[in-house]
C-alpha cells in the first residue's frame, strides 16, 4: 500500500464515519510493527461545543479512541485476507492501561499518533500508543482490541 494512506484509504479500512473517525493521514507503517497517523484538531470539531464553552480542550477518552483507531489500520493491515470472507474481521476496542495525558489538545494542534504492536494473535492484539503535539508527548496508552 502506497503512502500517505488518506481519507478514502482510511474509509475502506476502518468502518468509522464522520463525526468518529480520528484518524486524517497515516503517514508510516511498517505492517503488523508501527504506524504513525495524524489526527488534525480543528475548531468546529462537535465535542468542543460543550468541552469546554470558551475554553476549548479535547476530551482525553477521544485521543485515546484515536489511538485505538491508528492501531485499528495497523491491525487490519497486518491481517491476512481470506478468499471467502474478502476482507478481515474487524477490531474492537476491549481494554485501556497505563493511560497518561500529560497536556492538553486545542483547536489547531496536530495530533501525531505513534502506535507499535506489542502482542499480535489471532484473537488479540495489544499495542502501545503515543500522541504527540509537535515534539511534546500529551498522552500515551496500553491498548487491547479483539479480533470480531
Amino acid at each position: 500500500m502506497k503512502l500517505p494512506l488518506v481519507y478514502q484509504d482510511i474509509i475502506g479500512i476502518l468502518p468509522h464515519r464522520y463525526p468518529f473517525l480520528f484518524v486524517d493521514t497515516i503517514t508510516e507503517l511498517e505492517p503488523g510493527k508501527r504506524v504513525v497517523g495524524i489526527k488534525n484538531v480543528t475548531s468546529n470539531e462537535p465535542f468542543f461545543q460543550g468541552h469546554f464553552p470558551g475554553n476549548p480542550i479535547m476530551p482525553g477518552v477521544l485521543i485515546v479512541e484515536a489511538m485505538a483507531q491508528v492501531g485499528g489500520v495497523l491491525a487490519h493491515l497486518a491481517k491476512p485476507v481470506s478468499e471467502e470472507e474478502g476482507k478481515p474481521g474487524m477490531f474492537f476496542f476491549a481494554s485501556m492501561d497505563k493511560v497518561k495525558f500529560r497536556k492538553s489538545v486545542v483547536p489547531g494542534d496536530q495530533l501525531i499518533i505513534e502506535v507499535e504492536t506489542l502482542r499480535a494473535g489471532s484473537k488479540f492484539w495489544k499495542m502501545a500508543g503515543k500522541v504527540f503535539v509537535r515534539d511534546d508527548l500529551v498522552a500515551q496508552a496500553e491498548l487491547l482490541a479483539t479480533v470480531g
